[in-house]
């Protein structure tokens, strides 16, 4: 049935309820044929009319527009406020199960938009809980749908994002390309800068460095010509990721500064929160004689997530970060406490986002000694990545596991894990 259909049938319903007839209903303002033609599906009644008739027929205008009352319409917009802020918040699971139930209300079945909206913070959220396939699908059924330009583009970055994280190359950079390489390219915008971005990182992981630095340059004219600073910060990070990646990170520390610099200028204590924990990273790699000179970025960057509600997954990479800045300094004790407190913070599903955390607890109890509690550390790491699908990522953290292994004189787990990493890279 079409909208109009839908609409007509409501009206008709509540006007029988009412014990109305359609001259009844139409008189004095309309004319009973019209209001028969509209009950039909035949017309379709202007917003003003359609005002007209939910206050003739004591009803709300929402019930008359999307079959649910403003009470119901409510409802279901904060329940979906809820699930939003607890996948904002880094609490997958329960984001996954709000937006699920949200999704199993039939009143929302008639909200086009709104459906859209939770199901894509379904894809989201499952992505997150590691969950790649079932996030694929949800997120393949919205792209067959009529949906906004600004969603079909965010559904392309989330696809793109899931099928790299998931190995599948060829069809993450398939969905960039579609709408960036293609005759019909849209104007340039933040959202296809970054779904530049996303396709670039495809190129990265797919070993095809030469395409990644000529794309990184074509973003970042894009950015200068669109002059965002939401734009420009993302260009100028890219190109930061992309030259660390292809080994110049001299140069990638440059586009991280100008990064860095203007995401500062913006009003998102968050996003600047993590782009401080980023260049952290980048520079204690490029620089590791440098590290001390970091902690300044670092202290900001948690504090900052202490005091706003960042996901917990931002959080646990700020402190991580700074652990590991501090045990390369020499500090294991305070390196330990920052540790301990990215691990309290971590769900079971969060050490598969962030193994570094449980690495570094690994490297540090074994400084003081402790095998037995570095050890601990490891196997949780084993256990977590036990159940990632294979991927690029996954490989990287099997054989950062393996090193560490390694390194604490545990040959025999440190070999299972280099075979792992060798299995999940497709060797």
């Amino acid at each position: 049935m079409t909208t109009s259909d839908l609409v007509g049938l409501r009206i008709k319903t509540v006007r029988r309820q009412r014990g109305l007839s359609q001259a009844q209903l139409a008189h004095p303002e309309l004319s009973d044929s019209y209001v028969s033609l509209i009950e039909s599906g035949k017309r379709t009644p202007t917003p003003a009319v359609l005002e007209l008739l939910a206050q003739k027929l004591d009803c709300s205008l929402s019930y008359l527009i999307n079959g649910v009352t403003a009470e119901q319409m409510e409802d279901i917009e904060l329940s979906l406020g809820y699930a939003r802020m607890a996948l904002e918040n880094g609490e997958v699971a329960e984001a996954r199960n709000r937006f699920a139930e949200l999704l199993a209300d039939n009143n929302l079945t008639g909200l086009t938009s709104l459906r859209q909206d939770t199901e894509f913070g379904l894809a989201l959220a499952t992505e997150a809980c590691g969950d790649s396939d079932e996030a694929i699908a949800i997120l393949q059924r919205l792209q067959g749908e009529d949906v906004p330009a600004e969603r079909k583009i965010e559904i392309a970055i989330a696809l793109c994002r899931v099928y790299r994280q998931s190995n599948r190359l060829t069809e993450a950079v398939e969905i960039g390309e579609r709408i960036l390489c293609g005759p019909n390219r849209p104007a340039w915008s933040d959202p296809l800068v970054e779904l530049g971005a996303t396709l670039l990182a495809a190129y990265l992981v797919r070993g095809d460095h030469l395409r990644a630095r000529q794309f990184a340059a074509e973003l970042l004219d894009a950015a200068e010509t669109l002059g965002t600073p939401r734009a420009l910060a993302a260009a100028n990070w890219n190109a930061a990721f992309t030259a660390d990646h292809t080994g110049h990170r001299e140069e990638a520390l440059v586009f991280a500064e100008r990064a860095l610099a203007l995401t500062s200028e913006t009003d998102d204590p968050r996003l600047l929160a993590r782009m401080r924990t980023a260049y952290a990273q980048l520079k204690h790699r490029a620089r590791p004689q440098d590290a001390a000179s970091l902690l300044d970025h670092l202290n900001q960057a948690v504090q900052v997530q202490e005091e706003s509600p960042t996901s917990v997954i931002d959080r646990a990479l700020a402190l991580t970060e700074l652990a590991q800045v501090l045990f390369v300094t020499g500090d294991v004790d305070k390196a330990l406490e920052h540790g301990h407190a990215a691990e309290e913070i971590l769900t079971d599903t969060g050490v598969s986002h962030v193994p570094s955390t449980q690495l570094l607890l690994g490297l540090a109890h074994s400084a003081r000694g402790e095998a037995a509690e570095a050890g601990r550390h490891l196997r949780k790491i084993c256990e977590a990545l036990e159940s990632v699908p294979p991927s690029y990522a996954s490989a990287r953290s099997w054989y950062a596991t393996a090193e560490t292994l390694e390194d604490i004189g545990d040959t025999e787990a440190g070999v299972e894990a280099y075979q792992r990493a060798l299995a999940c890279a497709g060797l």
